[in-house]
Parts: C-alpha cells; structure tokens; sequence
C-alpha cells in the first residue's frame, strides 16, 4: 500500500517537472527561437506550438494545459502583452485534440490532432484579432499567419516526436 502511494507521488513529480521544462521550452521557442514579427497588429510567427505539440503528446490533458497556457502566455509577455490573454486560452485549447497514453509520442490521433490544433488556433487568433482590431484586417493577417505558424509547427513536431519515439523516450521516462 505505501510503495503505491510513493509510486503515485513520483509520476505527479515527474509530470510536473515535465510541465515546467516545457513551459520553460515553449517560452524560449516562442519568444526567441524562430520568432518573426509579421509587423502588423505586434503579432508574430512562431515554432513554440510544436512544444505545446509535444507536452499534449507526452502529457496528461491536465499538465500539458498548463504547460502550454504558461509558455505561450509568457513568451506573449514578454514580446507581444496584447496577445497573452486570448493565448493563454487558445494555447490551452490546442492541446486538447492529442493524446499521451501509450508508448509512442507519434500516433494516428496526435498526427490528425495537428490539424485540429491548427484550426483551433487559427480560429482563436482571428476571433481575438477580430475583436481587438476590426474583423476585416483580421482575416488577413490572422489566418494567413496563423497557417504558416501551424505548418511550421506540425513539421517540426512530426520530426520531434519521430525521433523521441526512435529513443523510447516515453518508456524510459513515464511508462
């Protein structure tokens, strides 16, 4: 009974030294890393969603929420602040198409959760864009950054997760 409970409060630990290294990652991978100001309305394309990618994939729902509302929410607070509220959302929302049972990080649903994840925060940005500066400038600016990014972001996570299940990264680590 008590090496249960010793099992059950190490894989809370590990999960939530998980969530704050990815946080930390998607912080660094949004703000500096890849970040290209697009100039308009202080957005800005980006590769951090890959990281939200991989946290939802690696992560319990609950976990990789965080992870992704805290990196992506601090990375806008430190480049973009107008942006932080309505990504905190929105990053939280992307994770919710993947999924971390299992052995492997690349599955059939978390490669269709990509394009999940990239319709929702297409749909997120131009909605808040939308809101804050007009819906007309937002369709332009929003959805045609927000596929690039999301593009960008798909490729970068197919590699990762190819490569973290090649090390058994999650058996090692989780399982």
């Amino acid at each position: 009974m008590k090496s249960e409970a010793v099992k059950k409060s190490k894989g809370k630990l590990q999960y939530m030294t998980m969530t704050a290294v990815m946080a930390a990652l998607i912080t660094i991978m949004t703000a500096y890393v890849f970040h290209i100001p697009t100039g308009i309305n202080e957005g800005y394309i980006h590769f951090g969603d890959a990281l939200i990618y991989l946290s939802a994939a690696i992560l319990p729902a609950p976990y990789a929420m965080a992870a992704g509302a805290i990196g992506g929410g601090l990375a806008d607070l430190m480049t973009a602040p107008v942006w932080a509220p309505a990504t905190v959302i929105i990053k939280m929302l992307i994770t919710l198409p993947f999924g971390s049972r299992g052995e492997k990080v690349l599955t059939k649903r978390n490669a269709a959760g990509l394009a999940a994840a990239g319709v929702i925060s297409a749909a997120g940005y131009y909605l808040a864009e939308g809101l804050m500066f007009g819906f007309h400038v937002a369709f332009f600016t929003s959805v045609s950054g927000s596929l690039i990014q999301s593009c960008g972001s798909a490729a970068f996570f197919l590699i990762a997760a190819g490569t973290l299940d090649r090390v058994h990264f999650k058996k090692r680590f989780f399982i």
